[in-house]
């Protein structure tokens, strides 16, 4: 159900109350669009009367069960400037404090998705949380030698990687692998190649199932149809498809329901095969579904 804050919206699954919190919208450029001609993506988008250069939504979520209150992704924080920033607002508006928060699973180590881990200061934001990201994800932005040969245009993601990791380090971080158990009822799914430790979380409460997928999509009025078009972010391009491809067919044969901190907000719904490649149907708003 809607809540009265236009940037926050509820859902049930099972005995998981799971709120998309809008972060903003980051500013993009199809210059960016890897796997696909810039002219052709350009009008993809326009048949979709989407903005052309594109604009990415950006959304976290809340999730409370059992007297936890748990995260997935922490947004950018002070990280980004203009136009994101607003997840903190969000849980503000709902009256829930950072020391409230128990845990926040990482779905990856972008700007985006951990920038709000720490304050201005370089602290916990979240001082009594534990964090969780697949083992994978430390492991390489946390290695000197790939920091040192990262290119330039990488070079700033590895600097805010390790700043918004370095304070859990010490007692509060801990790795899982795939398939492996974080939560009750909550499972990591690895989805190597936007980053090697990208990583979705599986919600499975009383028979109903929830997979966040954090950034298999970036683009949904392009790359639902042509899986094949990746972003510039993708630390390895063909990984980044191969997942893509992957990803999409499973949801799409067993009707899962997703969602995504790029999808449209607020983000829930499902895929199906349409034509060539997949189409994403949201989840249709449904009075009393909190």
């Amino acid at each position: 159900m809607l809540h009265g804050n236009a940037g926050v919206h509820h859902l049930a699954i099972g005995g998981i109350t799971v709120t998309a919190l809008n972060e903003g919208v980051l500013q993009a450029s199809t210059e960016l669009v890897t796997g696909l001609e810039r002219s052709v993506a350009e009008e993809m988008l326009r048949e979709a009367f989407r903005p052309v250069p594109p604009r990415i939504t950006v959304s976290c979520f809340l999730l409370e069960f059992a007297g936890r209150r748990v995260l997935i992704d922490a947004g950018s924080g002070n990280a980004s400037g203009t136009g994101l920033g607003l997840a903190r607002s969000r849980l503000k508006a709902l009256d829930v404090h950072p020391a409230g928060i128990d845990t926040v699973l990482i779905t990856h180590a972008h700007f985006d998705h951990v920038g709000g881990l720490i304050d201005e200061a370089g602290n916990p934001y979240f001082p009594n949380a534990e964090l969780v990201l697949h083992e994978a994800e430390p492991a390489f932005w946390l290695d000197e030698a790939n920091a040192a040969q990262a290119p330039e245009v990488r070079r700033q993601s590895f600097a805010t990687a390790r700043r918004a990791l370095a304070p859990y380090l010490q007692k509060k971080l801990r790795t899982v692998r795939h398939g492996q158990e974080a939560l009750p009822g909550i499972t990591a799914h690895h989805l190597p190649g936007h980053t090697p430790g990208h990583c979705g979380w599986v919600l499975s409460s009383n028979g109903d199932t929830l997979l966040v997928w954090g950034d298999v999509i970036h683009l949904p009025a392009i790359q639902f149809a042509r899986p094949e078009a990746g972003l510039a972010y993708d630390i390895d391009p063909e990984q980044g498809r191969a997942t893509r491809a992957q990803v999409l067919d499973m949801v799409a044969t067993d009707r899962l329901r997703i969602a995504g901190m790029h999808l449209d907000f607020p983000t829930f719904g499902h895929v199906v095969r349409a034509g060539t490649g997949y189409a994403f149907l949201p989840e249709v708003w449904r009075p009393g579904a909190h």
